[in-house]
Formats: C-alpha cells, structure tokens, sequence
C-alpha cells in the first residue's frame, strides 16, 4: 500500500474528479458513509447514543456532515457546530449544510460565547465526537479558534474519531504544535498519510482504518514513492530455500565489531545474522577479546584482529588483515560496538572505502563519517546505512529536532545525495533508497526501545543479504515482526536478546503469509 503526502492526495483527488468525472460530492458520500460505519464499529453501535459533530469550513467539514446523516438513520442524535470563516466555506460543503437543515438538523455556528457555552453542555452528555475541524491541508499554527475547540474537545474525556489525520497534526510530517486531537480511531480516506505512522503525529491516530472511498485503483498506486511495509509487500521479499541449499550457499557474513566494554553489541549482531538464516557467520574482533568470544559464540567462528590498544581495533596491519579478509564472504557488517577512538574511525573510513562487496554499517561506523558524509558517495557498492535520530543527525550536520521536522523529505534527500541506503530507526523505521523510494514499516513497539536492539537490526540485515535483494526491507519486516511477537509474552520486559531468539518465529509467520 502506498503512503501519501498530502499535495500528492489532493492531486489524487483532482485527477479523481476531472479525469474520471467522478464527482467531489460523489466522494464525500462515500467518504461520509465510511465514517459513519467505522464510528458505528468503534462504539460498538450508535443507536440511541448522542455524537456531536465537529465541522471547519473545508471538505473534512462536508466529510463529517455526511457520516452525521448516516448516523441519524442509524438512530444516533446528533449535535453540529461549525467552526471556521463561513466565507471560506467549500461549495460541497455547503450542499451537505443545506442537506442536514433540510433534514430538520440544528446547525450551530461557534461565533459567539453563547454558541462556546451551548458547545460545552452538549460535549460533557455526547457518547462521542467527529473531528471534521481540519483536514491534511493543515501546517504551521493553529488558528486561535481551532485551538480553542482542539483543548475543549480533549478536556471532555469522550471518544473522538478523527477524519483523515487528527486535527492539528501536520500530515507529512506528524509534527503537533500547540494541541491535536486525541483521537480513539482516525479514518485515512483513500490513502494513509505519513503522519499516521511518524510521530509525535501518530501518538494522536489512535486505532488507523484505511478505505479506498472508491477511487481507481490505478491512481492510489502511480507516482506516489512512499510505500507502507505490509504483509503484502513482505511475502514478496524472501524467496523460499530451494531444496538442495547448504551452509556456503546461505550466505557468509564476516562482521567486525565489538571492543572492551561493548562485547555484547558483537554477539548480538552475529547471532542475529545467523537466526535470520546466513549459513556461516565470522565475527572479527580484537584479539585480546577472542577468547570471551569463543566462549560466548557456539555457532559464530571467530577471527582475532590486530589492535592498538587493548580491546579496541585499529592501526597496525588490521585494515590490510580486513580487506583480505573480507574476500572470502558474501557481505560484511561493520560497526556494531566498535568503538570510536580515533585509530578506529581512521580504519573504518579506510576500510569502507576499499571493500567492493555488499556493506552494512552500524553505529560507529556510521559515527566514522560524521563531518565526512560526502565520503560515502565513494563507496564501490551502495551501503547500507543503519543509524537511529542521534546517528543519522549528527552524520547530517543537524540537529535532531530539525531532523525530525521533516524526517521524509530529510532522509529521502540524504540517500539520493550519499548514495546509500538509509535504514533511520525510530518510533516506525524509515528506509530510504537513493532512487528516492521510501518505505515505512509500521511494525515494532515502544518495548524495543532497549539497548542491542539496533545491533540486533544490522546483524538481522547483514544475515539476509545473499538470500535477498531486497535486504534492508525483508530485515526491518521481520526484526519489528520478531519484537511483536517477544511483546506478546514480555511486554515492556523486552531486551535485545528476545528480538534475536524470535526472528525464527518471525520468519515462520512471513512463510506462513506467503502459502496463504
């Protein structure tokens, strides 16, 4: 399924109505009537429940009005105010007005204290609400008014269904300024929006129904570069094992990482290479640490490097150790816990500049380029980037917060420039090729915020890399899948190790969804 941007769904829109002549008001019944019915389905029936509407004096507003009729034959009661400039109201819009005072509905216009007070005894003995305030068009300031109904309508306490994107949220980018609706369920009309999944944007959403509303089909798909990382897409992602696989056909991963203090980052990405169904995985770490890794890796070989200082790799003969090294396998892992002392970065950018082979970099190998991001660009294969906020800011010159004003739009542009691929972790994991797609994975849950799990993440990645072009995308699917499923049982009590031991069970259910 596609995610749009809110120009691209207004070009839907237009292309809808002039090109296929179907009409505005032909889409907003539809639009209405979905509401209705997912609003009927959210309070379990509305029958004799009271619902106050909440209409602007856009198409979300005709929107609203819509689902209002549909719920009064459903026997709800209804109580409408409108908000906005009546001077700006939209011709469909104003026919779904005339509709419901022909109907006999009370109208209130919230222009005066007295229409503010009357809003406010009606919402403490409404069942629900209908958020038709404002639409994906929305950006910057609230306008004092919408602010103002925004605070009294969360103050209430009652369920809010939201039309399209919860009032106040900013729909390409999920940025909130001063209040949103705190929505129990968003209907997306047509599309889901960016927003629906970024936060602080998606903490509002509440549960997302999507509906086509009926649209062709064939304009929900074209020119649109914003891809959700469904079920759907995944079955199409890892190809099944033939019969006559062995271990040296399944993928040998070399991954350097690990230094004193940080062996666990080691392990983790290893294992993690190897649960997801690389055939041989080498991990290459300092030598005063090789035998702790022995002990601790059953299934993982071991390699000792050269270092400059105990526990930490760099200098010396490793870089030419490395690259020789590297030869011998089908992909490699650097970064993981490896440590930022300044003979190490030297021989990460070293490293990474001279190995001609598919390239995973974590952490502080992506530390490395900071302030020498253009460097990347050099790289004699297209490398997979795997940084979370802080990494993928700093590499960028950035701050965080302007990092996060327009995360899309941000990452999209770095992956086209560098010439990588971006795997940006955060509350949804954006990946962002440089031909410009982008995917948004809506799997995982806030219980994988632990340390390791972003080890776990490129280990999950690197393991996959001969087994699939599509690596970057099959390895996001199936770590959020592996942690949903460890939440199921654990909850907030999740550590990085339970990602890593249910990546089987994830896998088992991607192949149960592709024999569907």
């Amino acid at each position: 399924m596609k995610v749009a941007l809110a120009k691209q769904m207004h070009d839907i829109d237009e292309t809808t109505i002039k090109d296929f002549g179907l009409p505005e008001l032909s889409l907003m019944e539809s639009a209405g009537h979905r509401i209705a019915q997912f609003t009927e389905k959210i309070l379990g029936g509305v029958d004799k429940k009271t619902i106050c509407i909440l209409a602007g004096s856009g198409n979300n507003g005709g929107d609203a009005l819509v689902a209002a009729r549909y719920l009064s034959n459903l026997g709800a009661k209804l109580k409408i105010f409108l908000t906005g400039n009546k001077d700006h109201r939209t011709d469909s819009l104003n026919v779904q007005i005339a509709i419901m005072r022909a109907m006999g509905v009370e109208i209130q216009q919230l222009e005066n204290d007295r229409a503010w007070e009357r809003l406010q005894v009606n919402l403490r003995f409404s069942d629900a609400i209908i958020d038709g305030i404002l639409g994906t068009g929305f950006s910057g300031e609230l306008r004092p008014n919408a602010l103002k109904l925004i605070r009294i309508a969360n103050a209430t306490n009652k369920p809010i269904i939201s039309i399209d994107i919860p009032s106040g949220v900013e729909a390409d980018t999920g940025v909130v300024g001063e209040a949103a609706i705190n929505a129990v369920g968003t209907v997306a009309l047509g599309l889901p929006k960016v927003a629906h999944y970024l936060c602080p944007g998606a903490s509002y959403v509440g549960k997302l129904f999507i509906d086509d509303i009926g649209i062709p089909k064939k304009i929900l798909t074209e020119n649109i570069h914003q891809t959700l990382l469904d079920d759907e897409l995944a079955t199409t992602l890892l190809p099944a094992r033939s019969r006559d696989v062995h271990k040296g056909t399944c993928g040998k991963i070399l991954v350097i990482a690990g230094s004193r203090g940080m062996t666990g980052a080691a392990c983790l990405a290893s294992m993690s290479a190897l649960k997801i169904g690389a055939g041989i995985v080498t991990l290459a770490a300092p030598e005063s640490l090789n035998d702790l890794y022995e002990v601790k890796l059953t299934e993982v070989m071991t390699t000792p490097i050269s270092e400059f200082k105990s526990g930490i790799i760099g200098g010396g003969n490793s870089l030419e150790t490395l690259l020789t090294l590297a030869e011998k396998f089908d992909g490699v892992l650097i970064g993981s816990g490896l440590g930022r002392a300044g003979e190490t970065l030297d021989f990460v950018r070293n490293f990474v500049a001279n190995i001609d082979k598919p390239l995973v970099l974590d952490a502080d190998a992506i530390f490395a380029f900071n302030a020498q991001a253009e460097e990347l660009k050099n790289c004699k294969q297209v490398p997979i980037l795997t940084p979370h906020m802080g990494e993928l800011a700093a590499l960028l010159g950035i701050s965080i917060t302007q990092l996060r004003q327009n995360l899309i739009e941000t990452v999209r542009q770095a992956a086209q420039e560098l010439r990588t691929i971006i795997v940006a972790k955060s509350e949804c994991t954006v990946v962002a090729y440089p031909n410009g797609e982008i995917f948004i994975s809506p799997l995982g849950n806030s219980a994988m915020a632990t340390a390791g799990s972003g080890d776990v993440l490129a280990g999950t990645i690197a393991g996959l890399m001969k087994l699939t072009p599509f690596a970057p995308l099959a390895g996001v699917y199936l770590h959020g899948t592996a942690g949903d499923i460890a939440a199921e049982t654990k909850s907030e009590g999740i550590i990085a190790s339970d990602i890593m031991n249910n990546l089987p069970a994830a896998i088992h259910k991607l192949r149960g969804l592709q024999n569907i």
